[in-house]
């Protein structure tokens, strides 16, 4: 089979899986299905990260969505569900509005994209990109690198303070 065949495939089975679970996560009543939709739309952005070309960006998504937030969000929601003895279901509304809004939104952005230089030009294969953002990052961004580092630490220690606060 074709290497070209191959990657279009599978670009496609990652394209329907990252829309199909985002469905699930918007369209599901149960709270922990939607969570479980969260993870696989986590996967497939990542992937499709992967076919940009964007590596960094893949493995971040895996590290800190996937890894944190995802993991964050499942064991509050079992810790909490199991402590208050709640029912956690969510309602739809406004359905067919939403319907409207997302199909106007979606030939926007195709029409938009049909229209774009870069989707009718060539395709360019994917070059990696954590090397060249390591020395960026340590090279000419290493001061506002290093701030973001100092502005988290002071809201790592913010919270630690409210919760303290709380406690006591």
């Amino acid at each position: 089979m074709n290497a070209n065949l191959v990657s279009q495939i599978l670009f496609y089975f990652f394209a329907v899986l990252t829309v199909g679970s985002a469905a699930v996560v918007v369209f599901s009543r149960s709270l922990i299905y939607s969570i479980f939709g969260l993870l696989f739309t986590f996967f497939g952005v990542a992937a499709l990260y992967v076919f940009l070309g964007a590596d960094f960006l893949a493995a971040t998504q895996m590290v800190i969505y996937v890894g944190g937030v995802l993991v964050l969000l499942l064991f509050g929601v079992m810790l909490t569900h199991k402590l208050y003895n709640l029912d956690l279901k969510t309602e739809t509304f406004q359905f067919v509005p939403a319907l409207l809004l997302i199909v106007a939104v979606f030939g926007v952005l195709l029409l938009a994209m049909t229209r774009a230089t870069w989707f009718s030009g060539g395709v360019r294969p994917p070059e990696p990109t954590t090397a060249e953002i390591g020395k960026m990052f340590m090279r000419e961004y290493i001061l506002p690198f290093e701030v973001a580092s100092v502005f988290l630490l002071i809201a790592l220690i913010g919270a630690a303070m409210i919760v303290r606060r709380r406690a006591q």
